[in-house]
């Protein structure tokens, strides 16, 4: 996470912005309907969540993301993201529903990163800023 260049830190990879999504607890649900693997067997997975750099003492994460996801993602059919989106916001991770639309857009452009992901034999990770 220490640039040498000085660029701002998570500056110059591939990748979207996402305001208040939290990779290890908002993402299950859908890593579970995309997947199809249990919320257990993707908590147990090594890169679920993995912390692999902090700074700024701790306002700063960089998480990794499962392969799993990723390749849900990279071979998800768009015409299901609504479908995907309602069960996802009906899930219990979110003290609110959000709006199904919503999680259908940030599907849409989780899908679009993780194809290209895979074509360059890529991996996913969550920057977090708090």
């Amino acid at each position: 996470m220490i640039r040498e260049d000085d660029e701002p830190t998570a500056t110059g990879y591939d990748g979207f912005d996402v305001n208040g999504m939290d990779p290890t607890v908002d993402l299950l649900p859908a890593e579970v309907i995309l997947s199809g693997r249990s919320a257990e067997t993707i908590q147990a997975d090594p890169r679920y969540g993995h912390l692999l750099a902090t700074a700024d003492d701790g306002q700063l994460l960089c998480l990794s993301l499962t392969d799993a996801l990723r390749d849900a993602l990279a071979a998800a059919e768009r015409g299901s993201l609504h479908h995907v989106a309602q069960v996802w916001a009906a899930s219990d991770v979110f003290p609110t529903p959000p709006d199904p639309q919503g999680l259908a857009e940030f599907l849409e452009q989780a899908i679009d990163l993780a194809g290209r992901a895979v074509e360059r034999g890529h991996r996913l990770y969550c920057w977090i800023c708090v």
